[in-house]
């Protein structure tokens, strides 16, 4: 059988087990990802299979750069990458994307063990005022222009107010 041949059996195949499958997303006919872990998990981890032109007679390409998985360390994305790499060596030449996805299923556990949620994007905390939620600038300086032909003036910050 041809790559296209097992290609066009394979993803058949995987159409008609993941149908209904919320943690399954076809994103073209030759990549899919698979969502291991219910939503809200915090171990929850999403891993994309893209088939190269030769698969599976060639290896596919395995991805977890999805924003999904953006508080997993880079450390614990390798190691997981590197424990399905291993897993396709042992298939290589045969359809194994749904192999794939069912061996993370099975060892999400021993994946996610050493996981500790990273912050992505550093959070800036603000000090509230006893009075309320922010503080009023000091030694502002309004600067007041007219816009011509208009009741428009403009405050220096860009806002416009009607003057009345």
């Amino acid at each position: 059988m041809s790559a296209n041949e097992d290609q066009e059996m394979e993803l058949e195949a995987l159409r008609s087990i993941y149908e209904g499958d919320e943690s399954f997303r076809e994103l073209s006919p030759v990549s899919f990802q698979y969502r291991i872990g219910e939503n809200g998990d915090p171990k929850a981890f999403l891993i994309e299979i893209s088939w190269t032109e030769t698969y599976p007679q060639t290896p596919p390409i395995i991805s977890m750069n999805a924003f999904f998985n953006n508080t997993i360390s880079s450390a614990v994305k390798q190691s997981i990458l590197a424990k399905l790499q291993e897993a396709v060596e042992v298939n290589l030449g045969t359809a194994m994307t749904y192999t794939l996805f069912e061996y993370a299923k099975d060892n999400k556990e021993q994946f996610m063990e050493n996981h500790h949620p990273v912050n992505s994007t550093p959070h800036q905390v603000r000090k509230k005022t006893k009075k309320n939620n922010f503080q009023k600038p000091r030694n502002v300086s309004w600067q007041i222009k007219q816009i011509t032909k208009g009741n428009f003036l403009e405050d220096g910050t860009g806002l416009m107010w009607l003057s009345i």
